[in-house]
């Protein structure tokens, strides 16, 4: 699947936002990020990933994907830096 960009909006740009971690820092983790697995949410499709930015932060996203006419993007859901326990078993992959 081609992904086409990121789909940002007044949806979801504040819920990921509010947690402090910037729009190129998920989207870096988005583009980077080597794990990625189901998120069991019931009502759509929903995936987890998590990475370091170039900072150095690792961030925990939560995102589905979205099929338009124009192509499929992905749109970011939640995310936030994880906390030191989630680093811990990260770095130990």
């Amino acid at each position: 699947m081609k992904i086409q960009g990121v789909e940002w909006d007044d949806g979801n740009w504040p819920k990921c936002g509010k947690h402090g971690v910037s729009q190129s820092e998920i989207e870096h983790i988005l583009e980077y990020a080597t794990i990625r697995v189901r998120d069991p949410n019931p009502d759509e499709e929903r995936f987890r990933t998590a990475g370091q930015t170039l900072a150095g932060r690792h961030v925990f996203v939560v995102y589905t994907y979205r099929e338009y006419d124009a192509g499929v993007f992905i749109r970011p859901i939640s995310a936030r830096y994880m906390h030191e326990k989630e680093v811990k078993n990260y770095e130990q992959r």
